[in-house]
């Protein structure tokens, strides 16, 4: 995991030198997308007492920047609301679990499953490269990083479940798509990102685990 994230940074540096270091004689192309992207997530824990039991549907929706530094290659950025989660089923040598639940604590009988709905801020930041336009269409891939902050949580029934989750999550995103010209500047955007969570989104104080958040994101959006 480390190697990947080396390769991540180192990546997203030698991007970022080439864009500083720019001197194409023109001014860097900046691109603005809105997107509106619905998306599968599920946790994935590496404690044996807490399993998978499901995922959530979700979506994320903002904005996102490229900042070209050449013709096809460029810096992806933005900010959007990311709203997500998972399921974990619970199942410690068959003692409840405690879990705090709208600031009381929760016995969680043995083999239950506790439901995580998330809200965050989301921050990506990717190497984009993507092709010349043919017939109207170009293709793209991006490879990069996600940075994360939580400003709601909830069970599935409408508690809050703040402490049970960290303030902060991050992970790495890579993925592909079309856009394709609608007429001028304007574009219409379809992919598919994959999102690996690096960073332990659980904070249960029974169950010593590290659960990644983790996504597959259908993106649509539009450019302008």
């Amino acid at each position: 995991m480390k190697k990947v994230i080396s390769t991540v940074i180192l990546t997203l540096l030698i991007a970022w030198t080439a864009m500083a270091q720019s001197r194409s004689g023109r001014e860097s192309d900046y691109r603005f997308a809105f997107v509106l992207n619905p998306q599968i997530s599920w946790l994935k824990s590496d404690h044996g007492a807490a399993d998978v039991n499901g995922n959530l549907m979700g979506y994320n929706f903002g904005v996102v920047m490229d900042k070209f530094f050449a013709k096809n290659y460029a810096i992806s950025t933005g900010l959007t609301i990311n709203t997500t989660g998972g399921k974990l089923r619970y199942n410690d040598n068959n003692e409840p679990i405690d879990f705090t639940v709208g600031g009381e604590i929760v016995a969680l009988p043995p083999n239950s499953t506790f439901e995580y709905r998330l809200k965050y801020l989301e921050v990506p930041f990717s190497l984009k490269l993507q092709t010349n336009d043919f017939q109207r269409a170009s293709y793209y891939g991006i490879f990069g990083l996600s940075g994360q902050v939580n400003i709601k949580t909830n069970d599935g029934a409408g508690k809050n479940i703040n402490d049970e989750v960290r303030k902060f999550n991050f992970g790495y995103q890579f993925g592909g798509g079309m856009q394709y010209s609608i007429g001028g500047d304007a574009y219409l955007m379809f992919g598919l990102t994959y999102n690996q969570g690096l960073s332990d989104v659980t904070s249960n104080k029974t169950i010593d685990d590290k659960a990644n958040l983790n996504r597959l994101v259908f993106n649509f959006g539009v450019i302008f």
